[in-house]
């Protein structure tokens, strides 16, 4: 995407904006009270007391709202205000609050464009300072405020005009979910929703290739967005998107016949031809190449060379046992800890779900937590082990064990792995349900705190905690 650069006729929009609406303390006879307040603000902002911090906020926002030429406090009465929105009680005070947040990004954006507010390195500085706040405005109009899509589009779009490629990431989701639900609801033709596909993933793409640390950021954002638009792919998408989502598929593996029949398969579908599309016309003279001999020979000789392919296939066949031996042989010749884990996960699942063999599970899912400390799937399956297992783990307190062992795991789960976490959330808010009651404990002389060992098979030492 090109950098968009403005001009702004200043003189017009100084009118507009008085200076009371952006003025500092800078030459104020009150500047020391005035920066005292300031001080004094700010402090109860950092220990987030909202309501003593907005005493003096509005003291010295009344008086040099530009402060001594930034624009920290209209941001800080933006923050203000939104507690104040979230926390009120009634919807006639939560509309007095929504409408001073509109006021203040509007105030602020206006003051810059104003040139009250200083930006220091021409219009490029001027371009993304007004992307940002339309960017920011955008996404607590969606997060927050919960304001109607069309306008919250319509600054999204202004967020996206002003910066370019420039804009931050927090604009991709609710840009995703706005447009998939308008498309969806015949509010947003096929073209505009393509097109503002485009332009997020250019803007995305830049930012991954340019923005250092907050690249990874950008990767995840851009991912989750894309994840959105996946709900519409089939109806707004052509030949060359697909084309392009699947060619990685076809050029990591071009003499997977089977794969490359589907691709061709999917690709004329959606209107590809040989004679229109570079991709499709690629594969088919690939596909020309093969023979049933050489398909035949390139089966086994994949079959050989990848254990982990022929595990899968004996699972598919419902050989588990066979399947576990290639899960053995593909995981000893596994050097990448990330895939040992995976594959140790795996054998772990066969034996535990498809076999009945509970403590080999365990010990294989614990090999693969062992090989990769951020994954988090080898507890989840402990615990639903253990969660299948409780009702049979002797008296009602020895369930109650076995059920504080069940989340404790769920627990790790999360702790290491945050791709698991909202999961591991939900089910320990399902067990913990199923604690011990109190009175359990006491009718045996058991108090929270005290270690004890579940007498199931499941031997875990626990730390007992009861249900209020």
């Amino acid at each position: 995407m090109k950098k968009l650069f403005f001009s702004f006729v200043f003189s017009a929009i100084i009118a507009s904006v008085s200076f009371g609406q952006c003025a500092n303390w800078n030459n104020s006879p009150k500047k020391d009270d005035l920066e005292n307040l300031h001080v004094i603000y700010r402090q109860a902002m950092k220990n987030k007391q909202y309501d003593l911090a907005f005493e003096n906020w509005e003291k010295v926002f009344a008086e040099a709202p530009s402060a001594d030429g930034r624009d920290i406090q209209y941001m800080d009465g933006i923050e203000i205000y939104k507690q104040k929105f979230i926390n009120a009680k009634s919807d006639a005070e939560k509309a007095v609050a929504k409408d001073k947040v509109l006021k203040l990004y509007n105030q602020v954006i206006e003051c810059y464009k104003s040139g009250s507010l200083p930006c220091t390195k021409g219009d490029l500085c001027l371009s993304i300072k007004l992307g940002y706040l339309e960017g920011r405005l955008a996404y607590d109009m969606y997060y927050v405020l919960n304001l109607d899509y069309e306008t919250n589009m319509a600054e999204i779009k202004k967020a996206i005009q002003y910066a370019g490629n420039n804009n931050e990431y927090i604009i991709f989701a609710p840009a995703a979910n706005i447009a998939v639900y308008q498309f969806e609801n015949g509010q947003m033709p096929k073209d505009s929703i393509v097109k503002l596909y485009q332009v997020l993933n250019e803007i995305a793409d830049y930012q991954i290739n340019n923005s250092g640390d907050l690249s990874a950021y950008f990767l995840q954002a851009k991912e989750n967005m894309n994840g959105t638009f996946l709900k519409v792919e089939e109806q707004i998408f052509d030949c060359e998107y697909f084309a392009d989502k699947y060619r990685p598929d076809y050029e990591s593996d071009p003499e997977n016949i089977d794969q490359l029949k589907k691709i061709m398969g999917y690709l004329k579908t959606k209107g590809c031809t040989v004679e229109t599309n570079e991709l499709l016309a690629q594969m088919s003279e690939q596909y020309e190449k093969f023979k049933d001999s050489e398909r035949t020979r390139m089966i086994e000789e994949f079959n050989a060379n990848n254990p982990a392919s022929v595990a899968k296939k004996l699972y598919d066949e419902g050989k588990f046992g066979a399947a576990l031996e290639k899960y053995d042989e593909a995981i000893n010749a596994e050097t990448d800890n990330v895939r040992k884990s995976s594959l140790l996960f795996t054998k772990a699942s066969i034996q535990y779900r498809k076999l009945g063999q509970n403590a080999a599970a365990r010990a294989t899912a614990l090999e693969s937590a062992r090989v990769n400390p951020s994954n988090g799937r080898p507890y989840m399956l402990i615990g639903d082990m253990y969660a299948k297992s409780a009702g049979s783990c002797g008296s009602t307190l020895g369930q109650g064990y076995a059920v504080i062992a069940t989340i404790d795991k769920y627990a790790k789960a999360r702790s290491v792995d945050p791709s698991v976490a909202s999961e591991a959330s939900s089910r320990i808010a399902s067990y913990s349900k199923s604690l011990p009651l109190r009175e359990s404990g006491f009718m045996e002389g058991v108090k929270e705190g005290d270690s004890k060992t579940c007498p199931c098979w499941i031997g875990e030492t626990v730390r007992v905690r009861f249900r209020d």
